[in-house]
């Protein structure tokens, strides 16, 4: 007999419950945001919102699903299964920080505070939650599947993300190392810099935007359910050992970019989450490349 859906409700603790934890009382908490010119009212009430959103959404489960929730801390503890609808009731980067513990789960994106997110992710308004959640379980659900980037170590260590995935210093040091290309007879470039961006057509909304716009680039970024992925160099150094040629570009379906560690110390971390992070060292090699990983987001 097979299992019934379970609908898990992604979620994260809220400012207003972070400054309680903190300061162990409202009063307390609004003498300390108001010492610095902010209102407790304020995030108290985005605090509500979120809440009444999530206890929408609870209640919108059909009955004879199962139900359970996850908080973001607790995301890598937790077991996804195949009979799963996730939920993420929050913001954009709540759906990316699930992403990669899936493995095709639908994904329906709640927005629990309208108006203060952009919306890329977090498509819905929770009283959709209703409609949303048999379909998503259906065989014939629309999904944009969004492509994912993955890192994978000469060691077999695995990073995904959703975004994109930076490999850099841990610190404001410089990053050396060399840079190479799948699919060229060039050799590798040695280069010092302050870190490399790989990232995906949903991160083209986000950091790697900056990157392209700050240096007026001519890259056609992807789209979120594009297969090829962008990538830029950040600050590189020209010196008699290091070069600078290769400082942007896109890598089509199949292709990837490899970057041999030429440091003491590099890291690798997905979506800026920098406590779940690759430690690299001297010699080591990561290659860059989008994943068979899909993030199947239902409409």
């Amino acid at each position: 007999m097979s299992l019934a859906p379970r609908a898990v409700l992604v979620h994260r603790t809220t400012e207003y419950e972070e400054l309680l934890a903190r300061h162990g009382t409202h009063g307390q908490a609004a003498f300390f945001l108001s010492a610095r010119g902010r209102s407790v009212d304020a995030v108290r009430e985005r605090h509500e919102r979120t809440r009444r959103a999530l206890a929408e959404v609870a209640g919108a489960v059909p009955l004879t699903w199962r139900q359970t929730r996850v908080e973001r801390a607790d995301l890598d503890r937790f077991l996804f299964g195949p009979e799963d609808v996730v939920v993420v009731v929050g913001q954009d980067g709540l759906v990316a920080n699930a992403a990669k513990y899936l493995t095709g789960q639908p994904v329906i994106g709640i927005d629990a505070d309208p108006g203060r997110n952009p919306g890329v992710l977090v498509r819905h308004r929770p009283d959709r939650a209703r409609q949303l959640l048999p379909y998503a379980a259906g065989t014939g659900a629309a999904v944009d599947e969004l492509t994912m980037v993955e890192g994978v170590t000469d060691d077999a260590q695995r990073l995904l993300a959703l975004n994109e995935i930076y490999v850099g210093p841990p610190g404001h040091q410089t990053a050396r190392y060399t840079l190479g290309l799948d699919g060229t007879d060039a050799p590798p470039e040695s280069q010092a810099s302050s870190g490399v961006l790989v990232g995906t057509g949903t991160g083209a909304t986000g950091w790697l935007r900056s990157l392209w716009e700050q240096r007026s680039s001519p890259l056609a970024l992807p789209a979120p359910t594009d297969a090829r992925l962008a990538w830029f160099v950040r600050e590189a150094w020209p010196s008699p050992t290091t070069g600078t040629t290769r400082v942007e570009g896109l890598l089509d379906a199949g292709r990837g970019l490899r970057l041999t560690v030429e440091s003491d110390r590099l890291v690798a971390f997905g979506d800026g989450v920098e406590s779940d992070a690759l430690e690299l060292t001297w010699g080591q090699t990561i290659h860059l490349t989008a994943s068979a990983s899909r993030l199947r987001l239902v409409h």
